[in-house]
């Protein structure tokens, strides 16, 4: 097979890492801004920008095979 598009799937990958990376770290501190009014439901926000800003980390580091 062909591996020509290789590169711009690589660019992509790491175009998204960054953008979840942003997204997670900007809900992140809109978490912890408004913790008053989340209530009990703050950790299960918190959780899962976290996870977002994980999810970016990882999509950022990993290396594809070429």
């Amino acid at each position: 097979m062909s591996e020509e598009g290789g590169y711009g799937l690589n660019v992509l990958e790491k175009l998204f890492g960054f953008i979840l990376l942003v997204v997670g770290i900007i809900a992140t501190y809109y978490t912890i801004i408004s913790s008053d009014a989340l209530g009990g439901f703050t950790g299960f926000f918190g959780f899962l920008s976290i996870l977002l800003v994980l999810l970016g980390l990882v999509l950022m580091i990993a290396k594809t095979e070429e």
